[in-house]
């Protein structure tokens, strides 16, 4: 991992690094940088199902961030399906596979029905579609 100090350092259990880099010039708060960064991980294979997570109390310490900080970004990943934590255990990689791009595709679906419902046609919802892209991606 990567401390904000400039320091590399990585976390081994499981034999799989964490590779967590927060910027404190970064728009987005550290708590969303730490987030962002592990469901990536997950998505991209590169943190496996059942991979446990450091503690919250760890993490925070390696990072140089507050214990709040890094257990904000855990309950986000949670609440996303992203992680699961097992009480005592600890906290792992959930194994619900990818419920990001599951929870897309089911607002995807409902926002087509509603743009039908609403007599809306397939290019208007489209374009409705790609101006929202566009103003949360540029």
């Amino acid at each position: 991992m990567r401390h904000p100090d400039g320091r590399n350092r990585e976390h081994t259990g499981d034999h799989v690094p964490l590779q967590i880099t927060i910027d404190p010039a970064a728009p987005d708060a550290p708590y969303e940088q730490l987030r962002a960064q592990i469901a990536g991980q997950v998505r991209g294979g590169d943190l496996p199902t059942g991979y446990k997570l450091p503690t919250v109390r760890g993490l925070a310490e390696e990072l140089g961030l507050a214990a709040n900080t890094v257990a904000k970004a855990y309950r986000a990943l949670e609440s996303d399906g992203v992680i699961e934590t097992r009480g005592r255990h600890g906290t792992f990689v959930a194994a619900a596979g990818d419920a990001a791009a599951k929870e897309v595709s089911e607002a995807a679906l409902s926002y087509a029905h509603r743009a039908r419902r609403l007599g809306l046609d397939r290019d208007v919802a489209r374009a409705a579609v790609e101006d929202a892209l566009r103003a949360v991606y540029g």
